[in-house]
């Protein structure tokens, strides 16, 4: 009928009645307004869920939230893009690594819940000089950077001379309104 659209619902219905709905048009049912418009099937559909909220109700980075979470968040708030690109190869960054992806020459990379192998999970995630270094031999980019971390030991003149730009979490992830 090439009608494309999202449809949204909450509950179990949505897997017990919506998908067989869904299939069944597909597949040709002559139900709804299948047989005034002489519906013979085709088409697809994609069906999806919801992971677990970004935000909690006071728009604070909810505490479950993992890295993959805020990563794909964090690169579709600074590049509209929906979410990061396919892996890079080894060495170059990719899933579960800080650099998140280089977008119009600007690198953008993420420091949260240990992604640098720290052992406790409430550590590396601070910028420091040696963090810094291990991007720079790890994930190296020669343009600018946007750098997400809970803070950074770096003044202001390292950040400019590096070509930073540093965003602290979670003061500089915003929900969008």
């Amino acid at each position: 009928m090439g009608r494309r659209y999202i449809g949204i619902e909450m509950g179990e219905h949505a897997r017990t009645h919506c998908i067989t709905r869904l299939q069944k048009v597909i597949e040709g049912e002559q139900g709804g307004i299948s047989q005034a418009v002489n519906w013979q099937g085709g088409g697809g559909f994609r069906f999806c869920t919801l992971g677990e909220a970004a935000f909690d109700e006071h728009g604070r980075i909810n505490q479950a939230v993992r890295f993959a979470t805020l990563a794909a968040y964090v690169w579709h708030f600074e590049t509209g893009i929906p979410s990061p690109p396919a892996p890079l190869p080894e060495g170059e960054g990719g899933n579960n690594t800080p650099l998140l992806g280089i977008h119009n020459g600007t690198a953008y990379y993420l420091l949260f819940n240990g992604i640098l192998g720290d052992r406790r999970p409430a550590s590396g995630n601070v910028l420091t000089h040696a963090v810094l270094q291990m991007i720079h031999d790890i994930f190296p980019h020669a343009g600018c950077k946007v750098i997400y971390g809970e803070t950074t030991r770096l003044g202001a003149a390292r950040l400019a001379a590096e070509n930073i730009t540093f965003k602290q979490i979670p003061y500089d992830v915003k929900m969008r309104g």
